[in-house]
């Protein structure tokens, strides 16, 4: 949370001081707003309170406050004022960022920091609400239309790609069920680490408190969120059991390591990881960045020499670059987190780092940590370990999401091609009909045969219109259209 001391320096950057600045009690309703100010003796005897109204996005109560116009917010908004606010004679009382916080500002001092924020573009509307009233409400020239730009809304923000992986059903959302994308990634990320001797295995997903918590270092950083299973039936556990939130402490090579004491240890895993529902509540409806359970593909290694491990650190920190820049067409910088960020009890970590545009928001695409010595195979030389998730499902959605549906590349959509019958009406005869579909479901033969992953859509009921948009909002990068004038020149009309 943004602290008062932190505001007041703000101000005090743009030669604004406040009369006074009082700590109190959260009082988020006027009434007790005005009580928890009046009891205060730093506070002035006569002020103002100001009110704030926030009409889109919506906004947490404490940041109800014209303190929480920035220089970056600014732009983004259409700020009015009521010129009165400048002749006040008694102080106001504007919430601080927080409920619990006030600074007591003149009115000019107000006007005159959303006037210092203002730009070539963008500016403060002040409007004479007194004035406007007397003339009858009449509605006050409105503000200049910003030039349109060519990006998704700011608050349109992750909501569309959930709205959208809903209604396409990449994500049955009440059983936050599996996405279509990850076999295709699976697909091809096994390929490539196969050709690297990477063995895959399987780990449990419950492990008991003893042999988690041999791991205190590595589990610091996910204790918050590991969700434990306490009874069996009507009865209570005598321990109780984990569901790992990563597969570290459910193996790690003590064995491994001696019986293959000459060579090193490659091993990949894809699994089912659940976290604590009470985290991050109010994210949950957000399929597949932050979920109660992830699909994640985790890979560990051990090796003779450090320069071996570092050497698989960026092979497979550059697979996981390709996931995201060849199957799903996202741009991505790698790069090395920081002390504070690194997996806790490694050496390193380095990353992978997505940029969602339509949110404004990084994300976490992937992680290749090194270890060194610091797992419970202190018997090797060095190790390390690599996960991505569905957040990389996530990360396509967000950045190729658009108001007519998905837009996926062709590597990864469940389906890259659609045949569609065309220019069927009450005249055409059954047997015309027949010959139409026969020739689509041909169509799609011929795609399969190809590599292509098609479909044919022969459903009664539905007009073709109909079932382009359904196809559209699914992502599927090419339709053909066949029509008994197709049939007549033997072609397909093909659109992307």
């Amino acid at each position: 949370m943004v602290s008062l001391e932190s505001v007041t320096k703000t101000l005090s950057e743009l030669s604004i001081a406040p009369t006074a600045s009082v700590s109190h009690a959260q009082a988020k309703p006027p009434a007790a707003w005005r009580e928890a100010l009046q009891s205060d003796p730093a506070a002035p005897k006569s002020f103002e309170l100001v009110k704030t109204l926030v009409f889109k996005p919506k906004r947490h109560p404490r940041s109800l406050s014209p303190l929480a116009i920035n220089e970056h917010t600014f732009p983004k908004v259409v700020t009015i004022v009521d010129v009165s606010i400048a002749s006040s004679t008694s102080p106001l009382a504007v919430h601080a960022l927080s409920s619990s916080a006030t600074l007591f500002l003149s009115g000019q001092d107000l006007i005159t920091y959303l006037r210092k924020l203002g730009t070539a573009d963008t500016k403060l509307h002040e409007i004479d609400f007194v004035a406007l009233k007397a003339e009858g409400g009449a509605t006050p020239p409105a503000p200049a239309k910003p030039v349109e730009k060519k990006v998704e809304k700011e608050d349109a923000k992750i909501e569309g790609a959930v709205q959208v992986a809903i209604g396409v059903k990449e994500v049955e959302f009440s059983a936050l069920g599996i996405p279509i994308i990850w076999e295709v990634i699976q697909e091809w990320f096994n390929a490539k680490i196969k050709e690297m001797e990477v063995e895959n295995a399987y780990f449990p997903m419950f492990i008991s408190a003893k042999a988690l918590e041999r791991e205190t270092d590595h589990i610091e950083g996910f204790s918050p969120e590991v969700a434990w299973v306490t009874r069996a039936g009507q009865s209570d556990l005598e321990e109780p059991i984990a569901i790992c939130p990563t597969s570290d402490t459910a193996m790690y090579f003590f064995q491994p390591m001696e019986q293959r004491r000459a060579m090193g240890v490659q091993e990949s895993t894809y699994e089912s990881l659940l976290f604590d529902t009470d985290i991050a509540i109010d994210m949950l409806s957000e399929p597949f960045l932050r979920t109660r359970e992830y699909l994640w593909q985790e890979g560990h290694t051990a090796h003779l020499t450090k320069a071996e491990a570092d050497k698989e650190v960026l092979e497979i920190l550059d697979l996981y670059c390709r996931v995201y820049e060849e199957l799903l067409a996202v741009p991505v910088i790698p790069g090395v987190k920081s002390e504070n960020e690194k997996f806790t009890g490694g050496d390193y970590t380095t990353t992978v780092e997505g940029f969602i545009p339509t949110s404004g928001r990084g994300i976490r695409a992937a992680t290749s940590h090194h270890l060194g010595q610091n797992s419970p195979s202190r018997r090797c030389s060095t190790s390390l370990s690599k996960t991505r998730t569905t957040r990389a499902v996530s990360a396509r959605h967000s950045s190729g999401r658009t108001h007519g549906g998905l837009v996926l590349p062709p590597r990864v959509a469940s389906a890259q091609a659609v045949v569609v019958p065309c220019g069927v009406t009450a005249k055409t005869t059954d047997a015309q009909r027949q010959q139409i579909n026969d020739k689509c479901a041909e169509l799609v033969k011929m795609l399969k045969k190809t590599g292509v992953r098609a479909k044919a859509d022969l459903r009664e009921g539905y007009t073709p219109g109909w079932k382009f948009n359904e196809w559209e909002q699914k992502g599927v990068p090419l339709r053909l259209e066949i029509g008994p004038q197709d049939l007549t020149k033997a072609q397909t009309l093909g659109v992307r």
